[in-house]
């Protein structure tokens, strides 16, 4: 029998091992490579250890589950000795926004653990393990199958989404100094973020502000601002074209600055035909 490894995130120290004596009852073959207590660890060590398997906390410190997956998603190897790991996402929501996760072909665990709903959770789990290696080893085809997924998963209403957004912003106030500068959000080309701070860069100057720019998504128009990265957020305005490198992977090039943005594997959707 092949070895089988997981990585469980869970910031509740109580809930985490709970699940992993849950897990040990009903698949003691299963292998616990790590237990991480936010969503920066998750992610980092899923990337180091490429478990077979990640049950993820949707509300964790740093990056939710939601997220985490994204970002696998968008920074998972092209390598085929390298599979995708299958998602279970644990989750406190009620039934009606479970059926949002049941839409999507991602599993899920409700809080508390039901031992009956784990035990066919894992048995799914075993006979898609089974299937992956009966049939091929995923590659680049199955992780734009999976980033495709979680797009249609984070965009889904009702699945981890804030109940209800601030007004849309149309000017940004940016301070230099002791001087307070007011920039209107139509001068922005694009977005990047960079640690605790937002980059603003407009034709011909840059600004910080201290803003997450998961919170500054929320206050942007979704239909004049296209997140194409987890990091970068652009206006679309201000794109010139997407193009693609031999080794498929995709740029943007922008009508007034130089730099190219890279397009992740999880947004590649919106320049559809190239």
């Amino acid at each position: 029998m092949t070895p089988r490894t997981a990585l469980i995130a869970e910031d509740e120290p109580l809930l985490a091992a709970h699940l992993r004596a849950e897990l040990a009852a009903v698949w003691p073959e299963l292998s616990i490579v790590a237990l991480t207590t936010n969503g920066v660890q998750a992610l980092d060590r899923t990337l180091a250890l490429r478990p077979d398997v990640c049950f993820l906390d949707i509300r964790m410190p740093g990056l939710t589950g939601l997220e985490v997956a994204r970002a696998l998603a968008e920074d998972w190897p092209a390598d085929p000795g390298a599979p995708f790991p299958l998602l279970v996402f644990v989750t406190a929501y009620d039934q009606h926004a479970v059926q949002a996760f049941e839409l999507q072909a991602v599993d899920y665990l409700l809080k508390p653990l039901n031992p009956g709903r784990l035990q066919s959770c894992c048995q799914r789990l075993q006979q898609q393990l089974g299937r992956r290696d009966a049939t091929h080893r995923p590659g680049e085809g199955d992780l734009l199958a999976v980033a495709r997924q979680l797009q249609a998963l984070l965009a889904t209403p009702g699945a981890a989404q804030p109940e209800g957004k601030p007004a849309h912003l149309d000017y940004l106030t940016v301070q230099t100094g002791h001087t307070v500068e007011m920039v209107p959000v139509d001068d922005v080309v694009y977005f990047e973020a960079a640690d605790k701070y937002v980059r603003v860069l407009t034709a011909d100057r840059e600004h910080l502000i201290r803003m997450s720019l998961r919170e500054l998504i929320t206050q942007m128009d979704e239909r004049r601002f296209w997140q194409i990265h987890r990091s970068i957020l652009v206006q679309t305005r201000c794109i010139s074209r997407a193009v693609r490198d031999e080794q498929g992977k995709l740029s943007v090039i922008l009508r007034q600055r130089s730099e190219t943005l890279p397009v992740s594997r999880v947004y590649a959707h919106l320049f559809k035909g190239i």
